[in-house]
């Protein structure tokens, strides 16, 4: 049989899910694996599906690639376990005249930085020339959420072989892949590359397949596949449990031919008694040849901006701008901290900024004291959100909830590791990296969600990055800025810098950049925060006057400060000449040093201008 032909002339019906099966099984170990230790099981399971009715067997190869395999210690055994599976695929198959698709699941999730794509360029051809050797008569490239990678290995298999293709994204959202494009484009897309079918699968059911569809166009040459899981999975016992009955698998089956589907088959939670279900509705059902289709409008509002005055970025840009960073407390009890944020007011400072759990320590909620800043004392708060300590659903619901409560200026940083923290047992998230997230506010602020799905409105974010200049190699700081900014963020923050010299490296450096650079400065207390400072935070070398000049102030606490504070008075003035923006970070909420310094730039500008007056 040729497969092309036939899927012109009848709906094909692919497997059902093999993790599951095994799964009820009891196995809960490298399912790839048995490949080779238990053949007989996997050959077992084909057995069962062809009988059900599947014109598709798909091999048990989904991860038998070197990044999965190293997990159990099996990444020596990719070729043999790949070349294994479509052994035992064939065997069966051979029974029923079915065809055997090697398969290939993708590699990464949604942290693309786990993976690149050099690396997984490696991994994926180990794997399909493993396949291939044992000549299977296609290939199923299933479970990319990822259209970049998808695209990558796509390209490669159709280069190294004229067999026919399979190419299946998994959606996060209705209609959306998780780059926020629709499922059309993408199609389109893969169509382009030489894909023989392009499909869906796993995560969604096939009422909500069925509804992504709905606006998907019939592609001019390739067919398309649907493989849904059984539904939304429930969990019971310490197990995931799936209980669509196989009559609405039957049902389904119509309603996905008739949104153009050609191969129709199951994910997670389906069992031959589904399989079985879906061949019996479509047995004498040729594909469709045209549809309806349905144009979803996305409404978004474009709210307007009620804060006033200029944003951050754009006064920096024609201004003195002074950012103050004051930490929320680390215990309950806020008194300390609001009569800080008052005296910096008071001082002249443009924004009291406040960390997203420094240093991996749970604080008091920046949003809760940005919110009593805003309402209570007319302030605009700049909060810093981490990557740390959120999840993609928790990063989305937490930007919605600052849009609401109108905290729009934001500083995006990757957090530090929650091993350094006062819990280092915690899971450090970081399902984004920083510029990640940065793309994702932007996102935001055209009323898209992460998978590109409506959010009713327009969020108005400015968003900060970090700029640490505190590195061996200058440049690849500043490679790593003009990246950020290529990503939308409107402005800097720089880590602290103790040297009139490197303040004008800096400067040097970033010359070439429209975007506005706060300079961050923080006072040093005492001898012994100078010399911890200088040997135990990485990157950071104070200049040997400056430890001297800390020294000289022994263990008085008054003396410390008051050396510290004139330190940094000579580090603000050359800032000054070179920066319209500063940015000073209150050491431990000595909010009494940052003041002193923001009153010492207020009398600095003040002076400057009477002066520039006086000689018009």
């Amino acid at each position: 049989m040729d497969f092309r032909q036939e899927l012109k002339n009848r709906i094909l019906v692919g497997e059902g899910a093999m993790g599951t099966l095994l799964y009820s099984h009891g196995i809960d170990l490298c399912y790839e694996e048995l490949n080779i230790t238990n053949p007989n099981q996997i050959e077992t399971i084909h057995q069962t599906y062809l009988n059900a009715g599947a014109d598709i067997i798909q091999s048990n190869t989904y991860g038998a690639n070197f990044h999965k395999l190293k997990r159990y210690g099996l990444e020596d055994q990719v070729s043999q376990i790949n070349r294994k599976g479509i052994v035992i695929a064939k065997k069966v198959a051979a029974q029923g005249n079915a065809f055997v698709f090697g398969t290939i699941g993708a590699l990464r999730s949604i942290r693309k930085s786990d993976l690149s794509l050099e690396e997984i360029k490696r991994i994926f051809r180990e794997q399909l020339y493993s396949l291939l050797l044992e000549a299977p008569d296609g290939l199923l490239l299933e479970t990319f959420y990822d259209l970049e990678e998808l695209e990558t290995v796509l390209q490669i298999a159709r280069q190294e072989t004229d067999l026919p293709i399979i190419s299946n994204v998994s959606l996060h959202e209705l209609g959306n892949l998780q780059n926020g494009m629709s499922l059309n484009e993408a199609f389109q897309r893969l169509e382009q590359l030489g894909t023989d079918v392009v499909g869906v699968n796993c995560r969604l059911g096939p009422h909500h397949m069925i509804r992504a569809l709905e606006s998907v166009s019939l592609p001019k040459q390739a067919a398309l596949a649907v493989y849904p899981n059984a539904s939304l999975p429930d969990y019971v016992d310490g197990r995931l449990v799936y209980d669509a009955v196989p009559e609405y698998f039957a049902s389904s089956a119509l309603e996905l031919r008739e949104q153009g589907a050609s191969i129709i088959g199951g994910c997670c939670g389906t069992t031959p008694v589904h399989i079985e279900a879906i061949k019996n509705a479509v047995r004498l059902l040729a594909p469709v040849q045209d549809k309806e289709i349905k144009v979803r409008n996305i409404e978004i509002i474009e709210v307007g901006n009620s804060d006033e005055g200029l944003a951050f970025h754009e006064k920096a840009k024609v201004e003195r701008t002074i950012l103050v960073e004051l930490d929320p407390p680390k215990k309950l009890g806020i008194e300390t901290f609001m009569n800080g944020a008052i005296a910096l007011k008071k001082a002249g400072v443009d924004s009291v900024t406040m960390a997203d759990n420094s240093l991996a320590s749970p604080r008091v909620s920046n949003v809760a004291l940005g919110t009593l800043l805003k309402t209570q004392h007319e302030m605009k708060p700049l909060l810093h959100i981490t990557c740390r300590d959120r999840n993609l659903i928790g990063l989305q619901s937490h930007l919605m909830g600052l849009q609401t409560l109108g905290l729009n200026e934001i500083l995006v940083v990757t957090g530090d590791p929650s091993k350094i923290g006062d819990f280092p047992g915690a899971t450090s998230v970081y399902d984004l990296s920083s510029l990640d997230l940065i793309s994702l506010v932007k996102q935001f602020n055209e009323g898209l969600s992460y998978s590109g799905q409506s959010l009713g409105q327009k969020t108005n974010f400015k968003v900060a990055a970090a700029f640490n200049p505190n590195v061996k190699y200058l440049d690849k700081a500043v490679k790593r800025v003009e990246k950020k900014i290529a990503c939308g963020a409107d402005s800097f923050l720089t880590q602290p810098i103790y040297s009139v010299k490197q303040i004008e490296d800096v400067y040097e450096a970033t010359q070439h950049l429209d975007t506005p650079i706060f300079l961050g400065i923080m006072p040093l207390t005492s001898s012994r925060n100078a010399e911890f400072i200088h040997n135990e935070v990485p990157g950071i070398v104070l200049p040997e006057e400056v430890r001297q000049a800390m020294a000289s102030a022994g263990n008085d606490p008054i003396k410390g400060k008051n050396e510290g504070v004139a330190i940094a008075k000579e580090l603000v003035d050359a800032a000054m000449d070179k920066f319209k923006g500063i940015y000073l970070i209150t050491p431990f909420l000595y909010y009494e040093m940052t003041a002193e310094l923001t009153k010492h730039i207020r009398k600095v500008d003040s002076r400057q201008t009477s002066e520039v007056g006086a000689y018009e």
